[in-house]
């Protein structure tokens, strides 16, 4: 069994042969993926196991803050809530990670500095992608200089509808190079925007396509459309992280993002992750919820389960 992605020379030597592969995957069968993620979220979870379940998910957050009217105000408050969630209950869990624009890494790194958090940063022309090679790999220069852990990269979702995977794939990697930096690299999740690939084979091909690039995550969504994260096509990602670690030895993180704001939603993403990929990914290391209002939902349960009284939205704060 190969152990390296050097396993994939001959599939990326040409556009003809990476085009053979990707479309030599098995198809999906979409009836049985939908009935099976409906399946899965209808686990019945007990009072122990669902507060496990809430800090774990808080612990998975990145939580995000990607509108044009971001200020540095508003970034060291989300900064200093990623730190404390719940200023009444200092047991609560630190989330994953800070999610940003370029612009405003260097304030997050600086507000979250002396903790474990991360400061992940959008770039290549997030949202659209719609931008040329040179100014998407400035973008992720910038926020790695200033300071990024993760960078968030979306694919050019045109050529891949087009099948011009060799351009994704070229694309991917030239991001992969220029995250690096002195002592390291930052992460990279790849961004597939699942609602606009029409089709859970596109999506499936798109999950490769990311992984044989070099991604250390892929990610469902940049939240901007109408379609994001959905149980079904997170769990064909899943799917696909399983097989190519046992294929490779290597493992992919799992990130979906939008759409996701209560903790009923996000116990029902964990159990998806348990029952399909196992242990080794219940870890923020290796999953990741991209949200805002998920975090406000997840410590008024959190709440409810410590006091037995639900203390409703007044008694967070407001992002």
């Amino acid at each position: 069994m190969p152990t390296t992605l050097t396993a994939f020379a001959d599939v990326t030597a040409s556009d003809s042969t990476l085009r053979r592969f990707l479309h030599g995957l098995p198809g999906v069968d979409a009836v049985g993926l939908e009935a099976r993620a409906a399946s899965l979220g209808t686990r019945s979870i007990k009072t122990t196991a669902k507060a496990y379940a809430i800090d774990l998910a808080i612990s998975m957050i990145d939580l995000t803050t990607l509108e044009g009217a971001d200020t540095p105000g508003k970034v060291r408050a989300l900064a200093t809530k990623a730190v404390n969630p719940d200023p009444t209950d200092r047991t609560s869990p630190r989330t994953a990670a800070v999610c940003v624009y370029p612009d405003m890494v260097a304030t997050a790194k600086a507000a979250l500095a002396g903790s474990d958090v991360k400061v992940a940063s959008v770039a290549t022309a997030f949202p659209a992608g719609r931008a040329a090679l040179g100014v998407k790999l400035a973008d992720v220069r910038d926020a790695v200089a200033a300071g990024a852990d993760e960078i968030d990269m979306v694919i050019d979702r045109g050529a891949f509808l087009a099948g011009d995977f060799l351009k994704v794939y070229e694309e991917i990697r030239a991001v992969k190079e220029a995250c690096a930096r002195e002592g390291g690299e930052a992460r990279l999740k790849v961004i597939f925007e699942t609602g606009e690939l029409s089709t859970y084979d596109n999506i499936r091909r798109a999950s490769w396509l990311g992984m044989i690039a070099g991604a250390d995550f892929i990610k469902t969504s940049t939240g901007k459309v109408g379609v994001n994260a959905t149980p079904a096509n997170t769990l064909l990602m899943l799917e696909a992280v399983r097989d190519f670690r046992a294929q490779t030895g290597v493992q992919v993180g799992v990130k979906p993002a939008g759409g996701i704001r209560t903790t009923k939603d996000a116990i029902k993403f964990l159990v998806l992750v348990n029952e399909t990929v196992g242990e080794d990914w219940l870890d923020n290391h290796w999953f990741r919820f991209g949200a805002s209002s998920l975090l406000n939902d997840l410590l008024m349960q959190r709440q409810k389960l410590a006091t037995g009284r639900y203390s409703g939205p007044d008694y967070v704060t407001v992002d």
